[in-house]
């Protein structure tokens, strides 16, 4: 027996221990197309992403342009006091919410359901076409987008097709000025949202719908599913994912409710609610030249941001769903 495990030592040979891929001078010369490409997104993402944070130092200064830089009077944490126990910044951050979280709703519903109903198209020219009217908005410069809008719910009937329509009807007998009834303006902000970006977002969840095991649906309907059931428990958590981490991303973006949509449709008759961070932030620091108060806004939004991106992150790894890292 001891002569039998001698000569099985002798015949095993050592088990060779895969490593990973180690970056050398051979892998990145095999590399070079690609890393040269990544150059301009990586300058990009440093020159504005990262070279301007040195300039949050203003927020703890008192800045006045024009003055050196080491001349400037240090005032700590007086401007996130004033940032903090200002009216305007509570109606500001109320506005930036309520935005944020009817657009985060909209847009995920709508974009789900469009790609639920695309899925079920059988006719391939109608489902392209379809398809296709629904995300071209994407492609218009946000301010011709926005005039669109403002176009269609002008109180002018001749321009006006919303109260065309609505006198042709008899639904009202006067045209109603939209664009000047602040509690309307956060609903036009999530209707414009989705009708210019609900087509784009629903190419990723078509794409995830794509990636299911067309043996799912067969065995589905060999035991009698419908449409409604297939969707229900088999294409819903197929894309289910997908739809947590564009969740994760987009609660990270939370305080980020936009900006041309509310400057280009906002004016003064809506300015209680139109005003967010991003206008906020403008007005005070371009507008009102007070640069410090405005980069405490900008980080408190920074701060915030990547706290609740974390938080969000966290949870989906603890109840079990896909984590973005």
């Amino acid at each position: 027996m001891a002569e039998m495990q001698q000569n099985i030592k002798h015949t095993e040979k050592p088990v060779k221990v895969k490593e990973g891929n180690k970056i050398t001078w051979k892998l990145i010369k095999s590399q070079k197309e690609l890393i040269f490409m990544s150059v301009p997104f990586l300058a990009y993402i440093f020159l504005f992403a990262y070279a301007p944070i040195w300039g949050w130092i203003m927020a703890f200064q008192n800045y006045v342009p024009g003055v050196s830089f080491f001349h400037q009077q240090w005032v700590g944490l007086k401007q996130f006091k004033i940032l903090f126990t200002g009216q305007e910044f509570l109606r500001v951050l109320r506005n930036t919410l309520a935005m944020a979280s009817i657009q985060l709703v909209l847009g995920f519903v709508s974009a789900i359901i469009l790609a639920l109903l695309l899925n079920e198209i059988k006719n391939i020219f109608i489902k392209r076409s379809v398809q296709t009217i629904s995300y071209l908005p994407h492609f218009l410069s946000m301010i011709i987008a926005t005039g669109i809008v403002a176009n269609v719910l002008s109180a002018d009937t001749s321009i006006g097709i919303i109260n065309n329509v609505l006198i042709k009807l008899h639904i009202i007998s006067q045209p109603i000025l939209f664009l000047g009834i602040p509690k309307l303006f956060w609903g036009i902000v999530g209707a414009t949202s989705v009708w210019k970006e609900v087509g784009w977002n629903t190419i990723i969840y078509l794409s995830a719908i794509a990636s299911i095991d067309p043996a799912l649906y067969e065995a589905a309907s060999i035991d009698g599913a419908g449409r409604f059931q297939k969707m229900l428990h088999i294409t819903l958590p197929g894309i289910k994912a997908t739809f947590m981490v564009l969740f994760i991303m987009s609660i990270g973006n939370i305080l980020s409710s936009g900006f041309e949509i509310q400057y280009f449709l906002g004016n003064g008759l809506v300015s209680d609610y139109s005003t967010n961070l991003d206008i906020y932030v403008l007005q005070h620091g371009l507008q009102q030249a007070n640069y410090s108060l405005a980069t405490a806004a900008g980080i408190f939004k920074t701060g915030v941001s990547i706290i609740l991106l974390l938080v969000a992150n966290f949870i989906a790894g603890k109840l079990g769903e896909e984590q973005l890292m």
